[in-house]
């Protein structure tokens, strides 16, 4: 037996090994930070950020930037706010910041998109948020809102890429009608977009996808390492959870396919250890999906029965069977087709319990003929309306946007 003494130091060494080992990946605010901070020298910057808002050495950048003389002037806080604790659709209010007294501007409440009076003292907007990949999460909103009133007021606006944890070659899900724009989809573009927010942000821009048309003075410092098939983990960059339930790669990778849950009355794990990848009610019987779910084969996903109480949200403090959802093979994973098929199954087995809000799905999916196809009874994906052609077409458009390859 090896000596526990000996154990143990080879732990720590291993710890100390990997909090030292340099990542593969260059995030934009490292290269903002080494080289042209002459676009921010002398200029009153705002910053809209989170606490995702770290160079690969996980410094924070607003510290950083402060530290290099930088003049920040103001913060504006998305979803969740600038330090990342507020709840999910928990409304943000305008506060200062405790550490360094700046200014917070709340972008998650009545005001969504910056004011005129907010933007009065600043010469420089800069974007630098960690994004999920999917189109429902709010992030590229406050981001294109952002830009929006940084184009009407005539200042730069900058975005510090980051790497999509999804990566660059998966593109999945119907592209957004017009009619169903909102916060959770303001832009024709699919649930599952293959884009960095760089380019995202690009396309935004030159598409003429903001209000009126305006386009803003944008400027995107690129990552340097980053490859368009790179997932999360090939980067070699720790995980900072952009919001309190996507406390893993492995649930960002899941969320395009079981957020869908919100809009229906089934629990999909908040107030767990494993939201979003566990789903489930107490009236579902875990074996029963289980076993119906794996009938279909569905690519790159395992479903295995599952028990669990949530602590808050859906049946909190009630005991729920349901499945645990696992992305075994991220490249093969077709979020939407898994989402669109967990709903259907749980619809097939508890047609008289199971209950869709067609508001709320119809606004995820961001289209209305799904809903009412499903609901219908039509098997999983049979007689479903092909997203294909709308899917090729915007990855031929997205093309040209392309910072990496």
């Amino acid at each position: 037996m090896m000596d526990s003494k000996f154990l143990s130091l080879l732990l720590s060494l291993s710890l100390f090994a990997a909090s030292n080992s340099q990542p593969r990946v260059k995030l934009g605010n490292d290269l903002l930070v080494e080289n042209p901070l002459d676009l921010l020298k002398g200029k009153r910057v705002g910053l809209v950020i989170n606490h995702t808002a770290r160079l690969s050495s996980g410094e924070f950048l607003v510290d950083v930037l402060m530290q290099k003389g930088m003049n920040i002037v103001a913060l504006f806080g998305p979803e969740h706010g600038v330090r990342g604790e507020a709840s999910a659709g928990e409304k943000v209010s305008d506060t200062k910041d405790e550490k360094t007294g700046i200014p917070i501007f709340s972008l998650y409440g009545k005001i969504r998109k910056p004011t005129t009076e907010m933007l009065t003292n600043i010469d420089v907007l800069v974007y630098d948020i960690q994004d999920v990949g999917a189109r429902f999460y709010t992030y590229i909103s406050t981001m294109g809102l952002a830009m929006e009133a940084a184009a009407e007021k005539g200042i730069p606006f900058i975005v510090l890429d980051r790497p999509n944890p999804l990566g660059g070659l998966k593109i999945d899900g119907p592209i957004m009608e017009d009619s169903l724009n909102s916060f959770v989809g303001m832009y024709p573009i699919p649930v599952v977009y293959g884009l960095t927010c760089g380019e995202l942000a690009t396309m935004i821009n030159e598409e003429g996808w903001l209000k009126d048309k305006v386009k803003c003075k944008l400027s995107v410092i690129k990552m340097e390492g980053w490859k368009r098939e790179m997932l999360w983990n090939d980067t070699g960059l720790t995980w900072i959870p952009p919001s309190p339930n996507i406390k893993t790669p492995a649930t960002a990778f899941v969320y395009p396919a079981t957020c869908f849950i919100e809009a229906t009355n089934v629990s999909e794990g908040r107030g767990t250890e494993k939201p979003f990848q566990y789903i489930g009610a107490p009236f579902i019987k875990g074996e029963e999906l289980s076993s119906s779910l794996g009938k279909l084969k569905l690519p790159g996903v395992k479903f295995s029965p599952v028990e669990f109480t949530p602590s808050s949200s859906k049946f909190k403090g009630e005991l729920c069977r349901g499945v645990f959802v696992e992305v075994s093979d991220a490249r093969k994973f077709e979020a939407v087709r898994t989402g669109v098929a967990l709903i259907s199954e749980m619809l097939g087995l508890y047609p008289s319990q199971v209950k869709i809000n067609r508001t709320g799905f119809v606004r995820l999916m961001g289209s209305s003929l799904i809903h009412d196809v499903l609901v219908k009874g039509v098997a999983t994906m049979k007689g479903l309306p092909a997203w294909r052609e709308e899917v090729f077409k915007y990855k031929r458009e997205s093309l040209k946007y392309h910072l990496y390859k």
